[in-house]
């Protein structure tokens, strides 16, 4: 096979599999969703699903993101094994281990726009309680730990949405914001192992998956650097803000009833 063949084979492979509409616009969203991760640690998936399921559907949108990130946050792995504590990571991970899978298959299962709305619910939900300053001041146990993980992961597995219960749970103890990060950048780059297996198995990494990966990872891999950037610059408060407004408007743009706005 020559070069000019492969190519075209591939730009015919990559305009099948591409979708008609809101390239640019799904740049964008990931681009502002990495600014969020790279910032917080969280908080793609509450700015990037709601926006993206109306533009491909979260069948689409959920396997991309997992791609993505896994892809584009490797280079954090290091900084975050040192400096998170791996005993309580590792529990949280053994109660995402059971909760990842049950999620994948509502995924794979449930109806596409029953989901989006649910999405948007879910992602609403939690963000009022990110909002409310609620935290867990308790001891951290074990079976507390790895439930809060099970329940994560079910967001996780069915739309990548585990952040903010994790986060809530671990800025109630002791260890300061940059430990937290920590220990969600770790904790994430260990579930989202589970979520892969998972969405194998579902058959959810069809060919646009890895289509739109190609052309929408280098936005939110700039995002991310950004993010991580300010994260050693900016006041935590203000971008919390910011996140929060970012996260707020995308659950309500992200509603069916208003996808003529995306499209």
């Amino acid at each position: 096979m020559t070069p000019d063949v492969l190519i075209a084979g591939l730009r015919a492979w990559f305009a099948a599999a591409l979708p008609d509409h809101g390239i640019y616009a799904l740049m964008t969203f990931a681009f502002v969703a990495g600014l969020a991760r790279g910032f917080s640690g969280f908080g793609a998936a509450l700015i990037f699903i709601p926006l993206g399921g109306a533009i491909v559907g979260p069948k689409l949108v959920s396997p991309i993101l997992l791609v993505i990130d896994g892809i584009a946050t490797l280079g954090m792995i290091p900084t975050a094994w040192r400096s998170a504590n791996r005993s309580e990571v590792f529990v949280m991970a053994a109660g995402a281990a059971l909760g990842v899978p049950a999620g994948a298959a509502t995924l794979a299962l449930l109806d596409p726009t029953l989901l989006r709305w649910s999405i948007t619910i879910i992602a609403i939900c939690l963000l009022a309680l990110l909002m409310s300053g609620w935290r867990y001041h308790g001891v951290p146990s074990t079976p507390l730990s790895s439930g809060v993980g099970l329940i994560a992961g079910l967001f996780s597995g069915a739309a990548q949405l585990g952040g903010p219960p994790v986060v809530a749970y671990w800025l109630g103890g002791k260890s300061d914001f940059t430990r937290v990060r920590a220990n969600v950048v770790l904790y994430f780059s260990i579930s989202s192992i589970f979520s892969a297996i998972s969405y194998y198995v579902g058959g959810l990494f069809v060919p646009a998956v890895l289509a739109l990966t190609v052309v929408i990872l280098p936005s939110y891999a700039v995002g991310l650097y950004g993010g991580s950037k300010l994260f050693e610059l900016a006041e935590e408060r203000t971008f919390r803000i910011a996140c929060y407004v970012l996260i707020a408007a995308a659950a309500i743009i992200g509603m069916p009833l208003l996808d003529s706005v995306l499209r």
